[in-house]
C-alpha cells in the first residue's frame, strides 16, 4: 500500500518583512509627497496672499479715532462721546510697571521671538488636536496687533494664516518698542476704553503714569476677556486674574518679594464704586456735556466723534458737583416724607439662596439690567422683613441690616403684615437702599424731578446745570426742555412793569379777594386766592412782594393792562406766545424753562442788562488748535439794556428785602450775606415749586415737580424744597466770593420817608393807591365806570410806552383761563436758545446753549456717570 503524498512543510521566507518594508517606503513616499504638496501649496498661498496683505500705513502713520471730549472751565473731563474712548501715549510715556504687567500677562518672550512663539504654537496645536477643537490659541503681542488693526477675531485657519503673514510683515517693518506701543494704545479693555491709558481713567480715575503694580496687574489681566475680567463688571474675577498676573511678574523678576506682597495686599478702589472716595467720577456733568455734544454735532456732523475735538465749557466743576448733590438731597428728602409706594418688584427668592453666593450674585446681577443703581441709590433684594428689622442683600458679600427707627418709619406701612400685597415688604422684594449718615434706609426710586441752572449775571456763562434726578434714568434735560408755570417767580417782572407805569414801592394796594363768573371773564369762572387764605385790606407794593400776595399782583396787572405786562415780559426773554395777555399771567400762568427764568433774574443782578446764556467757551482740535472761541455779551453795554437802570436798582432792593424779611428770609439767615436777593414760586396746588435768587456774582434758579404735572402736596412750597436746594448749592458756590457792595443808586431816584420814587413820578404824581374800597368792588377791579381808586395820572408816560390806566371794557377783555400747571401736559422740548455759529468762523460772539432736540446719532455714546 502506497502512502499518500504528504504536504510539503513551508520553508522559512523573508517575504513578510519585505512587504512591511515596502509598505513603509510607500507610506514615506506618500507622506513626503503630501508634505511637498503641502509645502508647495503653502508657498503658493503665501505667494498669492503676501501681495494682498494690507499696507502698514495704519500702523506707521497711526491716527486712531479720537472721541469728542467735554471739559469744565477748570479742565475736568465731564463727557466723552464716540465709538472709542482713547488716550494715545508715546512709548516713553508708558510706565515700566504697566509694560512689565502686559508682558507677564500676554507675552513674556516678546523681545526674544520674531513675532511667533513657536513653543506656544506647538502647545496650542497639541491641545487643540486632543480636544478636537480650536479652543486655544498662541497669540503673541505682535499677532494681536495684526488682528486688532486688520483682522477679525474668528478662529479659522484662513484667518490664522493671514495673521501669521501679517505678523512677519509687522516684525520686519517696526521695532519691538513700536509694536508694544501700538498694542498698548489700541487694545480694547472693556467699557469703551481702548488702550491702557483710557482704561486707567475708566477703572481707576487716574492717569496711567500713576497706577500701582496692583492696578497695572488688573489692567493687564483684562485683554484675555474684556467683558468678564474688567473690574466694574466683575471685581471678583478681575482680582483672580490680577493675582495670576502678579505671580507672573514675580516669577519674571519684574517685582521683588516685598513689592509682590504689597501689591497683593493693596485694596482695589474702582472708579464708580460706592466706596471709591477720591477716585470716584469727580463731577456729575452729564446734562451740560450732552448739551455740548448737541451743539458740536450741529456744527461738525459725524466728524464730531472721530476728529478729537475738545470742548471747554463754562461749567465750574465744584459748582456742578454741588448742584448735583443739592438737587438730589432735596428730592430724596421729599421722597422720605412722601408715602412709600411699595417695592420696585417682587420675585420668588429660592430658599437658602444665601448659602449659594454665586447664585445670589447671579440673581442680583440679572436684576441690575431692569433696576440699575442710581448714584448712591443701590439695588437690593430683601431677605427678611419685619416691623423692627429689614435684611437686604446687595450681593453675597454685602448684606445690610436696617433697624434704625427713623429709617423704618419711612416704610412702616409696608412692614405691616396687613399692607396691600403690592405695597408690602417681604422676602423677595426688590428695593433700593440708600445710606443716610451712618444708617441705611429703604427708599423708592424718586418720581419727583428737579432742575437747577446757575449762571454769571455779568455775561451769561453757565456755571452749573442739572436737568433731573438721574441722567441715566432718562436724559430729558428739564433745565432747558421743560416748559413749566413759574408761579410767583414771575411777580418781580410784573411789579417792575408797574414801576415804569407810575406805581412805587409805597403804593397802597387792596389785597381783598374777588371772584369772576364765566360770563364776566368770557371764559371760565375764576376765584384766585392768597396762600393760606390770608388777606389784608391794604398793603404796600413792597410788602406785597415780600409776602407774595396774589390779589395784589392781579390788581397791578389790571392797572397796567395785561397787554403791557405781556410785552414787558418779552424784554427778559420770555416768549410772547407762551404768555397770553390775560390776568392770570400775574400769578405765573404762562410757561418758561428754568434757564429762561434764571437768565431773566440775571437782569436784576447785573443792573438791567439782558445777556445771552452760553455754555461753550472754546473748542480745540486734537492738536490744541483753537477752532472756536466765544465772545459773550457783557453787562454794561447799553445796547443790551432792557429795563430802566432805576427800576432795576429798586427791584434789586425789593428782592433783597424778600430774601431778608419775606418768604425767602431763610436765604440771608443761612448764607449770612447782605447781597442776597430772590423770590419763591409756587403754582396752584403746589404742582410746580421754584426758587430764583442771586448775588451780583451768581444767579441760580431751582425748579421741582413731576414730569406728568400733579400736586406735590399741600405742605410743599418754593420756600421749602427748592429754597433748601438753592441754599445747599449756593453755600458751596459762593465760598471765597466776597460780599459785593450794593450798586450806587442811579440818578433821578427820589427818596422820601425811606422809600424810592422815579423822578418823573414823585409823591403826589405817582400812583398813591390802587383799588381802594368803594360801593362797587367788582367794578373797582374791572375799572368799569370808575377809576377803581387809581388816581388819574396826568403826567406823560415814558416815550414809546402805552398810556397807563384801566384795561379795556368787557367786550375787549381777553378770556381768563383757569391757571393750570402747564395745563396737564408733559414737558415739551424747547426750541433753540440761540443759533449755533457758522463752522468756518474762528471767533463768534458767543456759543449759546444748543438746541434741546439736536440730532441723536447712533455713534453718540453715554457720558461718564
Amino acid at each position: 500500500m502506497t502512502n499518500p503524498p504528504q504536504p510539503q512543510q513551508a520553508q522559512p521566507s523573508d517575504k513578510s518583512g519585505f512587504s512591511l518594508s515596502r509598505l513603509a517606503v510607500k507610506a514615506a513616499i506618500i507622506v513626503a509627497g503630501l508634505g511637498a504638496c503641502g509645502l508647495i501649496a503653502l508657498c503658493l498661498a503665501i505667494a498669492l496672499a503676501w501681495p494682498s496683505l494690507p499696507d502698514l500705513h495704519a500702523m506707521t502713520d497711526y491716527r486712531p479715532r479720537i472721541p469728542l471730549r467735554v471739559y469744565t472751565s477748570d479742565n475736568v473731563l465731564i463727557g466723552e462721546f464716540g465709538e472709542e474712548h482713547r488716550n494715545v501715549l508715546r512709548f516713553d510715556e508708558i510706565p515700566d510697571v504697566m509694560k512689565h504687567a502686559v508682558l507677564a500677562a500676554e507675552d513674556d518672550r516678546f523681545y526674544q521671538h520674531g513675532g511667533v512663539d513657536w513653543t506656544g504654537v506647538l502647545r496650542a496645536m497639541l491641545t487643540n488636536a486632543l480636544s478636537l477643537s480650536k479652543s486655544q490659541g498662541a497669540s503673541t503681542i505682535t499677532m494681536q496687533v495684526a488682528r486688532n488693526f486688520y483682522l477679525s477675531s474668528e478662529k479659522t485657519y484662513t484667518r490664522k494664516l493671514y495673521e501669521l503673514l501679517l505678523t512677519f510683515k509687522i516684525e520686519s517693518a517696526l521695532t519691538k518698542d513700536q509694536i508694544l506701543e501700538l498694542y498698548m494704545n489700541q487694545i480694547y479693555l472693556g467699557h469703551r476704553a481702548y488702550g491702557f491709558s483710557a482704561a486707567a481713567r475708566t477703572y481707576f480715575g487716574k492717569p496711567l503714569a500713576d497706577v500701582t503694580a496692583a492696578e497695572a496687574a488688573v489692567l493687564a489681566g483684562i485683554p484675555k476677556a474684556p467683558s468678564r475680567y474688567n473690574p466694574i463688571t466683575n471685581l471678583q474675577r478681575a482680582e483672580i486674574r490680577q493675582h495670576y498676573v502678579l505671580g507672573r511678574m514675580r516669577a519674571l523678576n519684574y517685582l521683588d518679594d516685598a513689592q509682590y506682597q504689597a501689591a497683593l495686599a493693596q485694596p482695589l478702589t474702582i472708579r464708580g464704586m460706592a466706596d471709591a472716595g477720591s477716585n470716584a467720577f469727580r463731577v456729575h456733568g452729564e446734562y451740560p456735556a450732552e448739551l455740548a455734544r448737541q451743539l458740536m454735532y450741529g456744527i461738525f456732523g459725524d466728524e464730531t466723534y472721530s476728529r478729537g475735538l475738545n470742548v471747554y465749557t463754562t461749567i465750574n466743576s465744584k459748582d456742578q458737583e454741588a448742584a448735583y448733590q443739592a438737587v438730589r438731597a432735596s428730592i430724596l428728602d421729599y421722597t422720605r416724607r412722601a408715602r412709600y409706594p411699595g417695592p420696585e418688584d417682587q420675585i420668588d427668592l429660592p430658599d437658602d439662596i444665601e448659602k449659594d453666593p454665586q447664585a445670589l450674585d447671579d440673581l442680583i446681577d440679572g436684576l441690575q439690567d431692569k433696576y440699575p443703581d442710581s448714584g448712591d441709590l443701590y439695588l437690593g433684594v430683601v431677605l427678611a422683613a419685619s416691623p423692627t428689622s429689614i435684611t437686604v442683600a446687595r450681593g453675597s458679600h454685602d448684606i445690610i441690616t436696617i433697624d434704625d427707627k427713623k429709617a423704618l418709619a419711612i416704610v412702616a406701612r409696608a412692614l405691616n403684615p396687613k399692607a396691600k400685597d403690592d405695597e408690602r415688604l417681604r422676602r423677595g422684594s426688590v428695593v433700593y437702599v440708600h445710606k443716610n449718615g451712618d444708617s441705611w434706609e429703604v427708599l423708592n426710586m424718586p418720581a419727583l424731578q428737579g432742575a437747577l441752572v446757575s449762571e454769571v449775571p455779568g455775561d451769561g456763562a453757565i456755571r452749573a446745570m442739572i436737568g433731573g434726578f438721574d441722567f441715566y434714568h432718562g436724559s430729558f434735560n428739564r433745565a432747558v426742555q421743560a416748559w413749566r408755570q413759574p408761579g410767583s417767580n414771575i411777580k418781580p417782572f410784573i411789579y417792575s412793569a408797574a414801576l415804569e407805569r407810575g406805581l412805587t414801592p409805597a403804593t397802597q394796594i387792596s389785597d381783598m379777594p374777588f371772584s369772576l363768573t364765566a360770563e364776566q371773564t368770557g371764559s371760565k369762572a375764576w376765584a384766585p386766592k392768597n396762600d393760606g387764605n390770608a388777606y389784608e385790606p391794604m398793603i404796600t407794593l413792597r410788602q406785597a412782594l415780600y409776602k407774595s400776595k396774589n390779589m395784589v399782583s392781579i390788581r397791578i396787572l389790571q392797572a397796567i393792562t395785561p397787554a403791557y405786562g405781556q410785552e414787558f415780559l418779552t424784554r427778559f426773554g420770555f416768549e410772547k406766545n407762551r404768555w397770553p395777555a390775560v390776568l392770570p399771567i400775574a400769578l405765573g400762568a404762562g410757561s418758561a424753562t428754568p434757564l429762561q427764568v434764571a437768565n431773566a433774574y440775571s437782569v436784576w443782578a447785573n443792573g438791567g442788562y439782558r445777556v445771552t446764556p452760553f455754555l461753550i467757551d472754546k473748542v480745540t482740535d486734537s492738536s490744541g488748535k483753537v477752532l472756536m472761541q466765544s465772545q459773550p455779551q457783557q453787562a454794561g453795554d447799553e445796547a443790551d439794556r432792557v429795563v430802566d437802570p432805576r427800576v432795576a436798582w429798586i427791584m434789586d432792593d425789593m428782592l433783597r428785602g424778600v430774601a431778608t424779611y419775606g418768604t425767602a428770609a431763610r436765604a440771608r439767615q443761612v448764607l449770612k450775606r447782605d447781597d442776597v436777593a430772590g423770590k419763591t414760586g409756587t403754582t396752584n396746588d403746589s404742582v410746580d415749586v421754584w426758587f430764583s435768587g442771586y448775588t451780583p456774582a451768581l444767579t441760580t434758579t431751582v425748579w421741582m415737580g413731576f414730569d406728568q404735572p400733579k400736586s406735590l402736596g399741600n405742605n410743599e412750597f418754593g420756600a421749602g424744597l427748592t429754597l433748601s436746594a438753592w441754599l445747599q448749592y449756593m453755600q458751596t458756590a459762593l465760598k471765597g466770593i466776597p460780599v459785593a457792595p450794593k450798586r450806587p443808586m442811579p440818578p433821578d431816584i427820589v427818596t422820601v420817608n425811606g422809600e424810592y420814587y422815579l423822578s418823573e413820578f414823585p409823591p403826589g404824581q405817582a400812583v398813591a393807591s390802587l383799588d381802594l374800597p368803594t360801593d362797587d368792588p367788582l367794578g373797582d377791579f374791572l375799572n368799569r365806570g370808575s377809576t377803581g381808586g387809581v388816581p388819574m395820572m396826568n403826567n406823560a408816560p415814558p416815550p414809546g410806552n402805552p398810556p397807563p390806566g384801566p384795561a379795556p371794557s368787557n367786550p375787549a377783555f381777553p378770556p381768563i383761563p383757569v391757571p393750570q400747571a402747564d395745563e396737564g401736559r408733559p414737558p415739551r422740548p424747547a426750541p433753540a436758545i440761540g443759533t449755533a455759529p457758522p463752522r468756518a468762523l474762528p471767533a463768534v460772539p458767543s456759543i449759546p446753549v444748543p438746541r434741546a432736540d439736536a440730532p441723536q446719532p447712533a455713534t453718540a455714546m453715554a457720558v461718564h456717570p
